[in-house]
C-alpha cells in the first residue's frame, strides 16, 4: 500500500509543464492550441470560428493546456469540464470528483446522508430589486434591497450529506463540512429561481460536499476554481450599475483674469532677477546694476530702479563676510 502512494505521488510531481518564457516550448504549444481550435469536437469557446477569431480561440485552448498539465488530466477533458459562467471559469462538480478519484492520492470519494426530521419554518435573506430615485444622480435606478423571509418545510425532509475518504496508505477518515437542506434555504441557494435544488436535491448535496471536500483537502485539484454549480446558487448582493452612467470629464485648469495673468508674469520675472543681482562685493569687486526690463509693468522705469536699487543695497548690507 505505501508503495502504491508513493508511486501516485512521484507520477503527480513529475506532471509536464511548459513555460511562456521558452521560445521553442511555446512555438510548440501554439501548434498544439492551432490543432485543437481547427477541431469540431472542442467546445465553441476553444473552436475557431467567425465569431470566435483563430487569436482568441488559440489563447483560450493555451489556457486549458496549460491548466491540464498542472492537474495531470487530459486537455479535451479540462476543455470539456471548464465553463465561463458569469465570466468566471469553473469546474462541472462531476469533473471535480472525477480528478480526486482519479489522481491516485485518495480512495474514491464517498457520501453519507443523515436524516435530520422534518425543516418547519425556515427564516432567510432574500434580495428585492427596487427602484430608488436619488441613485446616479437624481437619474434613478435598481438596487438590491435584502429582506427576511420563512420558507415553509414542514412536509421536507432536512436531510445532511458529507463526503469522506481516506488517503491511500492511511486509515484517517478524510470528511467534509456537512451540507445540508437546512443550510441550502438559509444560503439562498434552495430558493433561488432556476435553482436544481428542489427537483435533484440529492445530487446537489452530493455535488457541494464534494467542492467542500476537494478545497479542505485537495485544492490544488481545483485551482482555487468553484464548481459550476456554486457559482450559479451564489445570491446577488447589492451593486450599483455604472454601465449607462455617463463618463466623468476631467477637471479643465480654472482660468484667471488677463490682468492676474500679467501680474503674475510680473512677479516671475522680479524673482528672476532679483536672484540674478545677487552678489557678494569685496574691497576690490563693484557691481553696477543691471537695467530692470519694464514691460508689462505699471510702474514707472524710475520707480523700478529705486526699487531695486534699494534691494539690492540691503542684499550687501546682509552679506557675510569672506
Amino acid at each position: 500500500m505505501e508503495k502504491e502512494n508513493e508511486l501516485a505521488v512521484r507520477q503527480q510531481q513529475n506532471v509536464t509543464t511548459f513555460s511562456f518564457f521558452n521560445k521553442e516550448q511555446f512555438e510548440t504549444m501554439q501548434r498544439v492550441c492551432k490543432l485543437f481550435a481547427s477541431s469540431e469536437l472542442v467546445p465553441e469557446m476553444y473552436r475557431a470560428s467567425e465569431k470566435n477569431p483563430l487569436e482568441k480561440a488559440m489563447a483560450n485552448c493555451m489556457i486549458a493546456v496549460e491548466i491540464s498539465m498542472r492537474i495531470g488530466a487530459s486537455p479535451l477533458m479540462v476543455m470539456q469540464n471548464m465553463t465561463p459562467i458569469y465570466g468566471k471559469p469553473s469546474w462541472s462538480s462531476k469533473f471535480l470528483i472525477s480528478t480526486v478519484n482519479t489522481c491516485g492520492r485518495f480512495n474514491p470519494l464517498q457520501f453519507r446522508f443523515t436524516e435530520k426530521g422534518m425543516l418547519g419554518k425556515v427564516d432567510y435573506t432574500e434580495y428585492e430589486k427596487v427602484w430608488d430615485k436619488t441613485l446616479y444622480g437624481g437619474k434613478g435606478g435598481y438596487k438590491n434591497i435584502a429582506k427576511t423571509a420563512t420558507f415553509d418545510g414542514t412536509k421536507i425532509m432536512d436531510i445532511e450529506c458529507v463526503a469522506f475518504t481516506t488517503a491511500k496508505g492511511s486509515d484517517k477518515v478524510l470528511e467534509s463540512s456537512p451540507v445540508s437542506i437546512r443550510m441550502a434555504i438559509q444560503e439562498g441557494w434552495y430558493t433561488k429561481a432556476g435553482s436544481k435544488w428542489p427537483t435533484m436535491t440529492k445530487q446537489m448535496l452530493m455535488y457541494r460536499a464534494a467542492s467542500f471536500w476537494t478545497n479542505v483537502y485537495a485544492p490544488e485539484l481545483s485551482m482555487g476554481m468553484k464548481t459550476e454549480e456554486e457559482i450559479r446558487d451564489v445570491m446577488d448582493i447589492d451593486y450599483e450599475d455604472v454601465t449607462n452612467q455617463p463618463q466623468s470629464q476631467p477637471q479643465k485648469q480654472k482660468e484667471y483674469p488677463t490682468e492676474n495673468k500679467e501680474k503674475e508674469i510680473l512677479d516671475m520675472s522680479e524673482e528672476e532677477e532679483s536672484t540674478d543681482d545677487v552678489f557678494y562685493e569685496t574691497s576690490e569687486q563693484t557691481s553696477e546694476p543691471q537695467p530692470e526690463k519694464v514691460e508689462n509693468s505699471k510702474e514707472t522705469p524710475t520707480e523700478n530702479k529705486e526699487y531695486k536699487k534699494k534691494n539690492v543695497e540691503n542684499k550687501l548690507f546682509n552679506a557675510p563676510d569672506f
